[in-house]
């Protein structure tokens, strides 16, 4: 049984969130601030998490960034309608995800469901031991599926679900294109709709890490209208 925190100031959205979930089969735990939720979390984190950005004492923005410098666990914002900025500053912070309010609980469900295949994929429990084990090496770059690891050049690269696996898709065969509709299949679910932007976010901030690793890193290479490709350095 998957454990699921929803962090959000509103308890109506708590207590039906919470209600649709358990429905489901998840044990969920709640917390109406950044704050509750971080200290819970130093205690024992979730499989993954949702949080709502504006909130009192601790914003969605804040737990995130502080979440992040110890687990890439998989979280969903919540955002309402008119938040773009936050939306694309959460994806670039480390979020897997986005749900715009207000929303639907089926929709919300099966993102979180997704993130949760996702997770289960890298982690290896989705795959045989012989593919898990298989580390891929491509020029400078090593991507462990099983560990979760991506190595550049020596240095440790610490990428969230969804970043690791469009960095994989992408390297696994270098020079060829992979169209935005492509990468969609991979990082989601096809009963998840996201738009281009989505992709680009998430694309941009692969790239922000890699070169945090390396300022020279090059290998992720746009080709405007069409899509992304990967180019062995």
């Amino acid at each position: 049984m998957s454990r699921i925190a929803l962090v959000d100031d509103d308890r109506n959205i708590l207590t039906s969130v919470s209600m649709t979930l358990e429905a489901e089969g998840f044990e969920v735990e709640t917390y109406n601030d950044g704050q509750a939720a971080l200290d819970a979390f130093n205690k024992r984190l979730p499989d993954m998490a949702v949080f709502d950005i504006k909130m009192p004492r601790m914003d969605g923005m804040d737990l995130l960034q502080r979440v992040r410098l110890k687990s890439a666990m998989p979280v969903i914002f919540l955002t309402s309608k008119d938040d773009e900025i936050d939306e694309v500053l959460g994806l670039r912070m480390g979020a897997d995800d986005y749900v715009k309010k207000p929303f639907s609980q089926r929709l919300l469900v099966e993102r979180i469901r997704a993130l949760l295949r996702r997770q289960e994929v890298v982690s290896g429990d989705a795959v045989t031991e012989a593919e898990a084990a298989q580390v891929m090496q491509r020029g400078e770059l090593s991507m462990d599926p099983l560990r979760h690891a991506v190595i550049w050049k020596g240095r440790d690269v610490s990428l969230t679900v969804t970043e690791f696996l469009l960095l994989q898709a992408l390297a696994q065969r270098p020079g060829f294109v992979k169209s935005r509709d492509q990468l969609m299949d991979v990082a989601y679910d096809d009963q998840v709709y996201v738009d281009d932007r989505t992709i680009d976010s998430h694309i941009k901030r692969l790239r922000k890490k890699m070169r945090s690793a390396d300022p020279e890193f090059s290998a992720i290479e746009t080709l405007y209208g069409i899509g992304y490709r990967y180019n062995e350095e």
